[in-house]
Formats: structure tokens, C-alpha cells, sequence
């Protein structure tokens, strides 16, 4: 425990006694976790690729983990003023650089979301996701306030732009969760029921859509739905990994899946972590990330100012759910796609992406006069 007397009023001493520490702590144990399952995942990983450096993946994992644990401790310090003015500026730059990939975009695996510089690649639409909900809960905030401006429907078209150009990729399994994560929040600001009823057709609509234009949308449900139909490989390997890690696990660097899974050290790090170190471990994991979605909607809960409350509870959901969707994956609960496990994955963008998402959670939840209905 860091000794600070609450009589201090340096600028440290108020942010550390008005942080989130149960947030700031449990981001940390999950900073930690993801750097313990890559050393366990990122040998196997290099020795596939024909990497020499057998601690490659490791290394470059614990530069992003750095750097996004800086990003995110800085964005914490910051008042709902100006950490709204960070995500405008975040969301805006995210929308020409998703909008550029679609130009000059690496493809891989047949969608360009990439873009690739001095050897290193950037997925911006993973930056999208936490700054359209915080501008779009302060849009939503100013509509309950009666402002003149159509604010809801400015926030309805800054959704249908990111949705579109995350369509353009293709990149199906972002839009849902950017536009799950949006309805909620369409939700929780209580809007029109009709507006919520029609925001809920257009998804299913657009599932349905989606289906029948993208292949690998319609393929993956299809392997969902019936296995025999189509490769299962990645899904099956990840499934008897967990059968064989049992409750304890079979040990650290013992386990086999990470030699086989493509992607073992990012969307299925979650198998890994079951082969290896077994039940208790998945429950730890899955414990902490429910730790982020209770002191966050708790923490939202408690706020009396709108934009506030609608922000810390759009960014709790939004990580909520990303971990909920990897994890079914890996439990083969939904079809597969192509998301990581947040802090835990490998992943730079990613990476840097939660870091920014935690970040803007921690400071909209920081306890500031006035804004709290009660003490915690």
C-alpha cells in the first residue's frame, strides 16, 4: 500500500485518492496475467513462424503492456472535460486511419485492417470502439438535457460511419460488439422506445444481411451450426485443451495446444491458459473481468452527472463484452470471431486500445465533489 497522507495536495495525492483503486488493481493483476500467458504461448508461437528469438512475441507483448499501462494511468489523471476532448480527437484520427486501410491496408486473412509501418502494424479500428462511446454518451447526455442541437442523431450517424467502415474491411465481429456496446447505451440514456425498438430491428437486419453478403460470416455460423460442414480444426484443438487441463492444469510450458492453435497467443490464449494452469486459472480470469464489470456499472451507478454515468457504463460493457465473446470462442458458446481476450491476447493495437478503454473508464469513475450521489 502506498503511504499518502489524505492531507496531501499534490497532484499524485489527489488522483490516488480519488482513483478507482479496486479498477486500477484489477487491470493490473489481468497486465500481469496476459505477460505470464505470453511467456507460456510466445516460444511456441515464434518456433512456428521460423522466428529465431524464441522470446520474440514475449518481448514485443511487455513494450505494448509498458506503454498501454502509461496511456492508461495518464488518460486516469484527466477530468471528464478533457477526457472527452481526448476521445474526439482519438475517435476523429481512428476514422481516417480505418478509412486509409481500406487504400493502403495489409490485407490479411482477407481483410485489410491493418496499416504497416517501420515493422510495425496498427489496427485503428480498434480504436473506434472507446471513443465512440464516450462521445456518444456525452451526445446522449446533452439530448436528455434538452439541448438544440439533434445531438442523438449526430451520435446515430458518428455509429453508422465506424459501423460502415469496419463493413468495408470486413470486420463483422468488431461491428457487433461496437454495435451491442452502442445499444446499450441507446438504452441506458433513455431513449424513445420506438428509436430503441427501430436501433434493435436495423441489428437483426443487418445480422441477417450480413449472412448472405460476407462468406466468412455465413461459414463460420455455418461451422457453428453444424461442425461436419466445414474446418472446425481451431475450435477442436481449443476444446480438448481445456478437457485435458483439467482443474489444475497440466503445468506451466507443458501444454500442447499452443504448438498447433495459428493463434493461440491471441484470440485463443484463453485455451492455453486452461491446458496449462487449468480450471482455477480460467476462473480467476474470468473473476477479474467480472471484478471490471461490477465496480463499473457499480461506479456509473453512483455518478449524478449524465455524461459521466453513461460513459463509465458504455466503456464497462464494452470491455465486458469482448471478453464474454473470446471466451465463448474458445468454450465454442458462438461462432468464432476473431477478437482477443483484453490485456491478455497478444496484440499491440489491442493492447493499446483497452489501455485507452480502461483509461477513460478510470476517469470517469474517479470520486470528484459533487458528482457522487453517495459515498462508497
Amino acid at each position: 500500500m502506498i503511504a499518502i497522507s489524505r492531507t496531501d495536495r499534490s497532484a499524485f495525492a489527489e488522483w490516488w485518492w480519488s482513483v478507482d483503486r479496486v479498477l486500477l488493481g484489477t487491470f493490473g493483476l489481468l497486465i500481469a496475467i496476459g505477460f505470464l500467458l505470453s511467456l507460456a504461448a510466445s516460444p511456441a508461437a515464434a518456433d512456428r513462424l521460423s522466428i529465431t528469438d524464441p522470446f520474440h512475441f514475449l518481448y514485443r507483448h511487455g513494450f505494448y503492456a509498458g506503454i498501454g499501462a502509461a496511456v492508461m494511468l495518464a488518460l486516469s489523471s484527466l477530468d471528464p472535460r478533457g477526457a472527452r476532448r481526448v476521445a474526439a480527437l482519438i475517435l476523429l484520427g481512428a476514422m481516417a486511419l480505418t478509412a486509409a486501410t481500406l487504400v493502403m491496408g495489409v490485407e490479411v486473412k482477407g481483410a485489410t485492417r491493418w496499416l504497416r509501418f517501420a515493422g510495425f502494424s496498427l489496427q485503428p479500428s480498434e480504436f473506434l470502439k472507446p471513443a465512440l462511446i464516450v462521445i456518444a454518451g456525452w451526445l446522449f447526455a446533452e439530448q436528455r438535457r434538452g439541448t438544440a442541437a439533434p445531438a442523438a442523431i449526430i451520435a446515430f450517424v458518428l455509429y453508422l460511419a465506424c459501423v460502415t467502415l469496419l463493413l468495408l474491411q470486413p470486420d463483422f465481429g468488431q461491428t457487433v460488439l461496437l454495435t451491442t456496446a452502442f445499444g446499450a447505451l441507446f438504452f441506458l440514456a433513455g431513449m424513445p422506445w420506438i428509436w430503441t425498438a427501430a436501433l434493435g430491428a436495423m441489428a437483426l437486419m443487418g445480422s441477417a444481411a450480413a449472412y448472405f453478403v460476407f462468406p466468412h460470416v455465413a461459414s463460420r455460423v455455418d461451422r457453428f451450426l453444424n461442425p461436419e460442414s466445414g474446418d472446425t480444426y481451431q475450435i477442436d484443438r481449443a476444446l480438448e485443451a481445456v478437457g485435458r487441463g483439467g482443474l489444475f492444469g497440466r503445468g506451466p510450458g507443458e501444454g500442447e495446444v499452443k504448438h498447433f492453435l495459428p493463434d493461440a497467443h491471441t484470440d485463443f490464449i484463453f485455451a492455453v491458459a486452461a491446458e496449462e494452469f487449468g480450471l482455477l486459472a480460467c476462473l480467476l480470469i474470468t473473476g477479474l473481468f467480472g471484478v471490471v464489470i461490477w465496480r463499473g456499472l457499480r461506479s456509473a451507478l453512483r455518478l449524478n452527472e449524465p455524461f459521466m454515468q453513461l460513459a463509465a457504463a458504455g466503456l464497462t460493457l464494452l470491455l465486458g463484452l469482448q471478453a464474454f465473446i473470446n471466451i465463448a470462442v474458445n468454450l465454442h458458446l458462438v461462432p468464432p470471431k476473431g477478437m482477443t481476450l483484453p490485456f491478455i491476447s497478444y496484440g499491440g493495437s489491442s493492447m493499446l486500445a483497452t489501455s485507452v478503454t480502461a483509461g477513460l473508464l478510470l476517469a470517469m469513475t474517479r470520486r470528484r465533489p459533487g458528482v457522487y450521489e453517495r459515498s462508497s
